[in-house]
């Protein structure tokens, strides 16, 4: 898994790791607060429950994290990182195809896949909507590259891409509010909404 970005901004991290036992020991504390959120939730996690399922001292998750919503915050940032990587690799799969509307589809199933299945994702996937939303807008353009039939840097394409985020995260947490598994046929209506209103921008 990748690392949480706080450790390179200093944004979510007391401390960067430096040295590898460091890292590791970082990712099995971010690993055990993902655990411990499918077991309890949000409002019941401590600190001292994912040290002890981490198998590490208490001073080793205060050395990274001030509070149960850093590590979360780390979390939900790993996650970020880990459902573009998975993107990514989708993107290079024969019979994803060359445009954005096949990586629209892409996007949305890996969403959901992890939604299903990874620890945690299900209460924090990627933090607070109105921070982490823009920030995966503003990766996208680099993910989806030549599948992009315009300019980067054109404002009214960040501004599509905001909107569209945006709009699939609203639409796939009411796909994911009768159950775990996702209704698909909203899963599906989520795809065809995106690719109309991107329709306008891309072409």
């Amino acid at each position: 898994m990748a690392e949480p970005r706080g450790a390179e901004s200093g944004g979510t991290l007391r401390r960067a790791p430096v040295q590898r036992r460091s890292t590791e020991r970082l990712t099995r504390i971010l690993d055990a607060c993902a655990r411990e959120l499918d077991e309890v939730g949000y409002e019941r996690l401590s600190t001292r429950a994912v040290a002890a399922r981490a198998g590490v001292p208490i001073g080793s998750v205060y050395r990274f994290f001030s509070d149960k919503r850093a590590m979360t915050d780390a979390l939900a940032h790993r996650n970020l990182d880990d459902f573009l990587a998975r993107a990514a690799a989708r993107l290079t799969e024969p019979g994803t195809g060359t445009d954005w509307r096949g990586a629209v589809d892409v996007l949305v199933d890996e969403y959901t896949a992890m939604k299903r299945t990874a620890p945690g994702f299900a209460l924090v996937d990627f933090g607070v909507p109105g921070e982490t939303n823009e920030d995966l807008a503003d990766r996208l353009p680099a993910l989806l590259g030549d599948r992009l039939a315009t300019d980067p840097a054109d404002p009214r394409l960040r501004l599509a891409l905001v909107v569209a985020v945006e709009t699939a995260d609203a639409a796939l947490q009411l796909a994911f509010r009768t159950g775990p598994s996702g209704d698909p046929r909203v899963i599906e209506e989520t795809k065809i909404l995106l690719r109309a209103y991107l329709e306008t921008v891309l072409g």
